[in-house]
This record gives structure tokens, sequence and C-alpha cells, in this order.
């Protein structure tokens, strides 16, 4: 497999601005500061999404497109979309603004699938908390612009929900992996920063996630480039299916 090119496309905080040009879809979820533009600049082999060290910064949905050269799926020229939506679990300007970063990713996913699925789903990232349905919908309306035609403009071929290894335990992150179950779309559960951890805390912490989440996770380091490998044969199955 070779990366012929990246590049960021745009930020979006409407549907409307989301590219409808058939090209799958692949979205970033995770709390904030996980490191979902870490990774995305590691799968790129280029500083295309910006990073900080401050969480949440993403405050829109930022699209980047890459093609690439064969993978899974066999020879042939493909493209994807990383949809890098904003993190959970902390935003600048307090509760407002936590309820603001949440309509931006429901009303995404609300543009791809029936915007009532999500408004019945989702969870308001506090655990516990039920969905908060005229916040959803407002979210929805605002994401889509109100137009039936803005709905399903795009294909989301898969999501990976990024947890931070070091911490396998979070409460936020079992509420998102119970949202994500709702939605009918593949998720893979995606295990970052493992270079800051020793050997037998990755084994204990990955044998954590898996009982928490319910899933195995692929650990990855996009400092050291462990399991990228793997995760871009994953993101070729997903997008070339």
């Amino acid at each position: 497999m070779k990366l012929v090119e990246a590049r960021f496309v745009t930020s979006a905080a409407d549907a409307k601005g989301i590219p409808a040009d058939g090209v799958p879809h692949i979205a970033l979820v995770g709390r904030s500061n996980v490191g979902k533009s870490t990774l995305i600049n590691a799968l790129s082999g280029s500083r295309i999404a910006r990073t900080s060290a401050a969480p949440g910064k993403t405050r829109l949905a930022n699209l980047y497109r890459l093609t690439v050269d064969g993978g899974a799926g066999g020879p042939g020229r493909w493209s994807v979309h990383f949809v890098d939506l904003p993190g959970y679990g902390y935003a600048r300007g307090g509760a407002q603004s936590v309820a603001e970063l949440r309509e931006i990713a429901e009303a995404y996913f609300a543009s791809a699938r029936a915007p009532d699925a999500v408004a019945r789903n989702f969870s308001s990232g506090h655990p516990g908390d039920p969905a908060d349905p005229a916040a959803t919908a407002a979210g929805a309306r605002n994401f889509s612009s109100g137009d039936p035609a803005d709905r399903g403009r795009y294909r989301i071929a898969g999501v990976l929900h990024l947890v931070d290894a070091r911490h396998p335990a979070l409460d936020a992150d079992a509420d998102a992996a119970r949202w994500l179950d709702t939605l009918g779309v593949e998720h893979v559960l995606v295990a970052t920063k493992l270079d800051k951890l020793s050997r037998g805390e990755r084994v204990k912490n990955l044998k954590e996630l898996e009982r928490k989440l319910g899933k195995a996770a692929l650990p990855v380091s996009a400092a050291r480039g462990e399991g990228l490998d793997d995760l871009w044969t994953l993101i070729a199955r997903l997008s070339r299916q």
C-alpha cells in the first residue's frame, strides 16, 4: 500500500460544508486530547491536522482526504475522508460549549442517517444522563440545514473510537461505546498512547479495556508507529467494501 496524497479539506459546522463527492468517511471519535489529530498526522505521514496539548481544541468537524494505492481489497487507487469530530468529556467555555460540541458530533451522524435515531440513542456524555431530544434535534437541524436532501449526503464507512490506553476504565468512554452501538455503523476500538505504558501495563490495561467496553482494542502508538500498518489494513477494508 502506498500513500499518494494527504490533505486538509475543510472544517464544517453544517452538512452543506461536508463534501458530497462519494468518498467514504472514517470518523474519529474520542475524548478530548485522546490523540485524534496526532493519529491522523501519523497515518498521513505529514502534519495536516493541527494538534494541541490543551483539550477541547477541535470545535468543528475537520475533514482530511487521503488517496492510496493498493491495500486490503487489492490493487487500485482509492480515497478516504478522515473526519475528526470534537472530543467528548471537555470543552472550553463550560456546559454550553459541551452541548454545542456534542451537537456537532450528533448531527454529523444524523446527516448520514435518520436524525431521530440519534435523538433516541445519544447520551449527553455524562454517565447516567439521558439524551436531550430537544438539543439533539436542534443540532441535527443546524447541521443538516433542515433540507431533507442533505440527509444521506455521505457514507460513513466506519468509526474509529479512540481511547487512551493509560485510562482504561473511564465512564465517558463506556458511554460513548454504548452510543456507537446504536448507530448501525461498524466501529473499532483503538487504544492510543501505547508508548507511554510499560509492557506489563499494556497487557493489564488492554484487558481492562476489553472488560469495560466489551471488545478488544487495536493498540497503537502514533509517536512510535506501532500498530499503524494494522490500522491502515482495517481502514482499507472498511473504505473499499
